[in-house]
């Protein structure tokens, strides 16, 4: 996302940012620490390497990073450093989607190659994840290559990559040795990586501890059951998987973590378990991994005393290990786990399988090596010896390597490092969502959810969830359990409409640590949706209002829900709730806000009565004044609707009037009010993001703060007649706060008979508009600029409540013929302009007559008017992650010039275009040098382009800077989508998937990257939490 703190800078948007992600919240006061590279996109603790761009500026970061220069080097540290850095790369890489406890994004972090022969790289876990991953690296020479994962560690901070050692061409590879023995309190290290990302830097520092428990990130990943070590270094952005050398050149550590609060202290992973990995994948073998499923920590011996650890087994530990200060105690064991009822929390260990043990190293030694064996463990409680045979379990199958993606969200089995921080079993315990979108979006949080049960069936694993699934038909609805992982206390039931037709395909992905790569398989084709049948309802009835034929207009008001699953048009949102009304029962006409049903790529529900959901199609869009008619199948309803009667005449200043409407909870509200006032307003224009607003309007406002609280509504009178209509507008963001600001305000009914007329009588209607937008000037101003007296008399004549004309003050950009910026309007086609209504003489006419002044000069001319039919978007690509269309009338409303018809409108977390820096905003002008004036002469040329190459993007910001964006394909993650506007579909819209430059109807056979509903970043921050009616049905 975008933030939108500040005014967009006028250069262009660098590929990476030059500072960390924003810090998460601490999870404890004694481990303030910052991982140095995976940052999860909600924010929380952040790894104190990484270049996170899960959230960015859209200028120019005025913070500079820390840097932590060397201390002067000795020769022989010099010669060291000189070999070290031909070993260590820079590694660029993109997670592509959320998994386990990664969010998809796109960063950078080192690491260093540790097999120049085989091509093997050693970084952090946390760099590699858990899911998806691609990425390159560069090595010091500045030669590139791609990278694939070969292993990651399911608990501690390590991974390894393969590069192919053939396509460094033009240095010779040479590696480091791992000696995790040399690592000793008092040794002077070094840590070689990426400083920021930007060049090489070199740390120095001494080790001060070996014995250190590993340090908590917060929610996100974290190491544990092993021993760190602790340093006085500080490095910045960018050192996640640096080496930490010695004076010899030998790998001691590996660099993870640092204090988040600007201490010189950086947390060093010991290279014991990496050295073995490493060892085993030379050789060919499987990496074995052992667990009981229990956390323990390093306590000191007083601890130990307090926990009940006897004098005699003291005096045994010190005597066979004189340098260590403490034991392993039991912290967190997981229900239903080997070592569940037998061990205890607190419990401090001293013997395994005979043996006197104190260091982790040991103890992950014998687990590893007893995978579907039995250990025996002898713990001291309460000062009473426990002896227990615990059964083995490997560590890799509670650690989850595939996933399914349905109806836009993706799921998996809840992972061992989910289990171990909310201390909960991990058998049966439900299905972890670890991306919360499409039809499984819940409330604010996007990760976290386990599903217990869909259509009232058990879901307590993947495969109980994918055979549950295989058998709902599209857009069926369901019912749902769920809990968080951070409530369990709480269950959740909600109802969902299960999408199998934007998302049709249930995908299963399973990682392949061959290729690096994930393989997708399609599982399950969707089933058609089941038809509905007539339902039967009523309304309820508000016996206690004391204005029975006002509210009795509740028979006309519909819920609305609109679920859209591609961020179109700047759209912050997706999906909207509000209430629409009913202007004709017979053909179930329904006018709603455009902040509700924003463009016509969306599902739309009706539900009416609260009790009978049918779904609705968009009819009508208005380009101007905010409001949408969509359409329902009135056939399908057996309630006594109403159709609304809109009133013919304008409400006045001043009038009496009851206020109808639905508050955030959607409830009705009905009170005696009057109006205060009727004027022109300007909803202002999102500055970061341009999305639809309306412009050109007269507001109602009403004396009574029921109305603040209501998003739709009307003004009626006590007959029933509807006076005005009571809207959303979706306004700018609020920057302080990173929420969009809603205006609710009135608007007349007698602007919207012309159009509802037309409607009802089955004509679809075909307006033309002037495209400027428009302000109020004041007698006392118009005179200044050039106004004559006879034209104020006339003003304050012919319309004494609004003495008032019309400046020009922004004209739509490719629209420059006719009027201009600062002209004002004093009559169309012989009819004075005082109010916004008069404009609408533009509707009918392809040219008005005008009469206007321009710079003080009386003047007549012929403005001409242009259609609206191309207003609306048609069509959309999803491109190496990035939602390009033409630019929508927002962005013509605020921008000057537009550069060309491929508008970038926002882009996927953890995409090429994320790594890349195509930034939303901005428009494409050319492909590898070749213009590309529209969105079918760009199809056209990067058809052409393989996969896995390098392609040039000519690019312009919005503020008018030129650059040019290198950018690798990525088709097994990210293939091109097309989405064309086709009134044959159902949905109206057609989907086309381009892999291998071949076109291909429906879905293709790409990855997470090509799911519909993931995270996206729309350049302004806007997201899908806080907000009305954002919860499902």
């Amino acid at each position: 996302m975008e933030s939108n703190g500040e005014p967009r800078g006028k250069r262009k948007q660098a590929p990476t940012t030059a500072h960390g992600r924003p810090m998460k919240q601490f999870k404890s006061d004694i481990d303030i620490i910052k991982m140095e590279e995976v940052a999860n996109a909600s924010g929380g603790e952040t790894y104190s390497d990484a270049h996170m761009n899960g959230i960015e500026l859209d200028m120019e970061d005025p913070r500079s990073s820390k840097h932590a220069a060397a201390t002067a080097d000795t020769a022989e540290w010099q010669a060291t450093i000189e070999k070290v850095v031909k070993s260590v790369v820079s590694i660029h890489f993109c997670q592509t989607c959320s998994f386990d406890t990664d969010p998809a994004l796109s960063s950078e972090a080192t690491g260093f190659v540790v097999d120049a022969e085989r091509g093997y790289i050693l970084t952090n876990r946390h760099v590699v994840g858990a899911g998806p991953f691609w990425g390159y690296c560069i090595f010091d020479n500045h030669e590139e290559c791609d990278v694939s994962p070969v292993y990651r560690d399911p608990v501690h901070d390590f991974g390894i990559l393969r590069f192919d050692p053939q396509a460094i061409k033009h240095m010779q590879l040479s590696e480091l040795q791992l000696r995790p023995d040399l690592a000793r309190v008092g040794a002077e290290i070094r840590v070689v990586g990426n400083d920021a990302g930007e060049k090489l830097s070199i740390l120095s520092g001494v080790i001060s501890r070996l014995d250190r428990n590993a340090p908590e990130y917060s929610e996100g990943y974290s190491d544990f059951n092993t021993n760190y070590i602790q340093a006085a270094a500080a490095a910045s952005g960018g050192s996640s998987g640096s080496p930490v050398v010695n004076i010899d050149g030998y790998a001691v550590a590996l660099q993870a973590g640092g204090r988040a609060d600007g201490a010189a202290t950086d947390y060093f992973l010991p290279l014991d378990r990496a050295f073995r990995a490493l060892e085993c994948i030379r050789r060919g073998e499987h990496v074995s991994r052992g667990t009981i499923q229990t956390q323990w920590l390093i306590k000191p011996f007083d601890e130990c005393r307090r926990l009940g650890l006897s004098a005699d087994w003291e005096a045994a530990v010190r005597a066979r290990f004189p340098k260590e200060i403490g034991m392993l105690v039991a912290e967190i064991i997981l229900p239903k786990g080997p070592a569940a009822l037998k061990i205890e929390e607190g419990d401090v260990l001293v013997k395994v399988n005979g043996e006197l043990l104190t260091q982790f190293v040991r103890l992950d030694d014998i687990l590893d090596s007893s995978v579907g064996k039995s250990v025996t463990l002898l713990v001291q409680r309460g000062g009473e010896d426990i002896e227990v045979t615990l059964q083995v379990g490997d560590l890799h199958a509670i650690t989850p390597d595939r996933f399914v993606s349905v109806a836009g969200a993706t799921f998996h089995n809840l992972s061992y490092q989910q289990a171990r921080l909310y201390a909960v079993g991990i058998q049966d315990a439900g299905v972890y969502c670890c991306e919360a979108a499409g039809s499984f979006r819940y409330e604010s949080a996007e990760s976290g959810w386990l599903i217990q049960t869909v259509d009232n069936k058990d879901t307590p694993d993947l495969d109980a969830f994918i055979n549950v699934m295989k058998d709902i038909p599209d857009r069926a609805r369901v019912v749902i359990t769920y809990k968080h992982l951070r409530d369990l206390h709480s269950l959740h039931t909600s109802i969902i409409p299960i999408d199998r037709h934007w998302s049709s395909k249930l995908r299963l992905a399973v990682r392949n640590d061959s290729t690096g790569l994930w393989d997708f398989t399609d599982i399950a084709d969707p089933l058609p949706p089941v038809p509905l049948v007539p339902r039967k309802a009523n309304f309820i009835k508000m016996e206690s209002s004391k204005y029975a034929g006002a509210a009795d207009v509740i028979r006309s008001f519909v819920r609305i829900t609109a679920s859209m699953p591609v961020k179109l048009d700047g759209f912050p949102r997706t999906r909207k709730i509000g209430y629409g009304l009913v202007i004709d029962a017979d053909k179930g006409l329904v006018i709603v806000s455009r902040a509700i049903v924003p463009y016509d790529l969306c599902d739309i529900s009706v539900t009416i009565a609260d009790s009978i959901i049918v779904d609705g199609s968009v009819v009508f869009m208005h380009p101007l004044q905010n409001y949408a008619i969509i359409q329902y199948d009135p056939s399908l309803v057996q309630a006594p609707v109403k159709s609304a009667k809109l009133s013919s005449e304008n409400i006045k200043q001043g009038s009496e009037t009851i206020f109808f409407g639905f508050n955030q909870n959607l409830r009705p509200n009905v009170v005696k009010t009057a109006v205060t006032d009727i004027t022109t307003v300007a909803i202002p224009a999102s500055v970061l993001s341009p999305r639809y607003r309306a412009i050109n309007l007269d507001a109602i406002t009403v004396d009574t703060s029921v109305a603040s609280h209501c998003g739709s509504g009307v003004l009626v009178s006590e007959d029933g007649t509807v006076n005005a209509l009571w809207l959303s507008y979706l306004g700018e963001r609020n920057t302080p706060h990173g929420k969009d600001v809603e205006y609710h305000l009135g608007l007349a009914t007698p602007a919207l008979l012309p159009i509802v007329n037309q409607i009802t009588q089955g004509i679809k209607p075909s307006l033309r508009i002037l495209a400027v937008e428009t302000h109020v000037i004041h007698m006392s101003q118009a005179r200044i600029m050039g106004i004559s007296e006879q034209w104020i008399e006339k003003v304050e004549k012919e319309d004494p409540e609004r003495h008032q004309l019309f400046m020009v003050r922004k004209i739509d950009s490719g629209h420059e013929g006719g009027l201009q910026e600062g002209d004002i309007i004093l009559t169309l086609n012989d009819r004075l302009i005082t109010r916004v209504s008069d404009l609408d003489v533009m509707y009918d006419h392809t040219t008005l007559d005008a009469v206007i002044v321009r710079k003080r000069e009386e003047t007549s001319i012929r403005v001409p008017t242009i259609p609206t039919q191309e207003f609306e978007t048609d069509r959309a690509v999803v491109f190496c992650g990035a939602i390009l269309h033409r630019p929508h009338h927002a962005v013509r409303q605020q921008i000057s010039k537009i550069h060309s018809d491929i508008y970038v409108s926002a882009r996927m977390r953890g995409s090429p275009a994320y790594q890349y820096g195509l930034a939303p905003t901005n428009f494409i002008t050319a492909v590898n040098a070749t213009p590309t004036r529209d969105l079918k002469s760009f199809l056209e040329e990067t058809k052409k382009i393989p996969d896995n190459t390098y392609f040039r993007l000519k690019v312009v910001t919005f503020d008018n800077v030129k650059w040019v964006v290198t950018m690798k394909k990525c088709e097994h993650y990210f293939p091109t989508v097309e989405f064309i506007k086709d009134e044959g579909e159902r949905c109206h819209w057609r989907r086309v998937t381009y892999e291998g430059g071949q076109a291909k109807q429906g879905e293709g056979e790409g990855g997470a990257g090509a799911m519909v509903g993931g995270q996206l970043d729309d350049g302004d921050g806007a997201g899908d939490d806080g907000v009305e009616g954002e919860n499902g049905e």
